[in-house]
């Protein structure tokens, strides 16, 4: 039997542990330091796959971030002269770095600098619809096949988003610094809806239940927490760090002992983390008193129903649908479509849950299992066991989660 390849094992961890916890933070540092978003991916690409050279002979160095960050310097600076042009920061000028770890001094002028990217990727000379994928693969590295899956999209058509809207920033030359404060709010918006879609893909990864903070939910919370310092008078940045608050404070509960999933209605209150409530209680209480009502203050609005059955003891079904009903006339989406048919057949209205799940395109649902989910339950609950059991097999299939799978699939065998 061949001997374990631990020091391979343990280059190929710590590159993982960078990319998941550094990626975004290293990517803000190089595109402001050398001007060129697409210069800085490509160089820290290349800057991790020397990693995984490198890494399993020398030895994992004392601060994989820095090292990185300096590897990546020296191939923008290799780049840049071996084109023989001139950006922002020509070769010329850029300090020739050393694979030394950071200085102290060096570390605290290029802080984390991820806000001011996601500012930058909304920049009005980008297409809308570029904004939010361009935050997503930027700052978060997602691939183009991880923003298809969130966005509904043909992956195909997300790259060449991508693409074009990376060569408009460069030809551009947009400065790399948060905007002045009237631009800054006209951009509010789109990074807020970076950040929600950041933390919706984060929800699920609870490998076993094992991880009580998944590394994309605690990102998304941190960027939400930045952005509320960062415009405190802004309603719906306090609405959004709110609704992450209060579903972060469930995350413990889902998932039992033994890993498997349990769903809301099922959760031990007692598990739920009283502080995170709080303060997304107090959030809320103080984007409600601004007046300027929106999305994701509503959002917040249902989850502190929710929350509220740790004090209660019950849910308030009618109070949330209610409340759906108004998200879906301030935002309508298949999240807010299939939210409100969940809590209309928890309030016993079957007949109604059943025509929103029937008016719903098709080519908005047919790969999306939290529809099939709740139509397997409505089903259910309408005493038509067999398509009951097709939906649930449904979402199981759809359902990359096992724990989330399984239980989709004993609901499918009780149907």
């Amino acid at each position: 039997m061949a001997a374990p390849d631990i020091p391979g094992t343990q280059a190929r961890a710590a590159a993982e542990w960078a990319a998941r916890n550094c990626y975004g933070k290293l990517i803000a540092q190089l595109t402001a330091r050398y001007g060129n978003l697409s210069l800085a991916e490509d160089a820290l690409a290349d800057a991790f796959t020397s990693a995984l050279a490198t890494w399993p002979e020398r030895g994992v160095p004392d601060k994989p971030e820095a090292w990185l960050m300096k590897a990546a310097s020296r191939k923008i600076v290799d780049a840049v002269r071996r084109a023989g042009t001139a950006a922002r920061h020509a070769a010329s000028e850029a300090p020739l770095l050393s694979e030394t770890a950071m200085t102290d001094t060096e570390e605290r002028q290029t802080g984390d600098r991820r806000l001011e990217l996601m500012f930058l990727c909304a920049h009005p000379a980008l297409p809308e619809a570029a904004h939010t994928a361009l935050m997503l693969q930027a700052v978060l590295g997602f691939t183009a096949e991880e923003i298809a899956r969130a966005t509904m999209e043909a992956p195909a058509a997300v790259s060449q988003r991508l693409l074009r809207a990376k060569r408009k920033l460069a030809e551009a030359r947009v400065p790399f610094a948060l905007p002045p404060e009237h631009i800054l709010r006209e951009r509010m918006a789109a990074v807020e809806r970076a950040i929600y879609a950041a933390y919706a893909s984060g929800w699920e990864d609870v490998p076993g239940g094992a991880s009580p903070v998944t590394g994309l939910a605690a990102e998304a919370e941190w960027l939400a927490r930045c952005l509320v310092r960062l415009a405190p008078e802004d309603a719906e940045a306090k609405g959004l760090l709110a609704l992450i608050l209060y579903c972060e404070s469930r995350r413990a509960a889902r998932r039992d002992a033994k890993g498997r999933y349990v769903p809301l209605g099922s959760q031990d209150t007692a598990l739920w983390d009283g502080a995170r409530i709080a303060e997304a209680t107090a959030l809320l209480t103080e984007a409600g008193a601004m007046r300027r009502h929106g999305r994701f203050q509503m959002e917040a609005a249902i989850q502190a129903v929710h929350a509220a059955r740790r004090k209660t003891g019950r849910t308030d079904w009618d109070m949330i649908c209610k409340l759906y009903s108004a998200l879906r006339t301030l935002s309508p989406s298949i999240g807010a479509r299939i939210g409100h048919a969940a809590a209309l057949l928890q309030a016993g209205r079957i007949d109604e849950s059943l025509d929103l799940l029937g008016d719903t395109p098709a080519h908005l649902i047919e790969h999306h299992a939290p529809f099939w989910a709740v139509r397997g339950h409505a089903m259910k609950a309408a005493r038509q066991m067999d398509y009951a059991r097709q939906d649930f097999e449904r979402a199981a299939a759809l359902t990359e989660d096992a724990a989330m799978r399984d239980w989709l699939l004993a609901q499918r065998h009780d149907a």
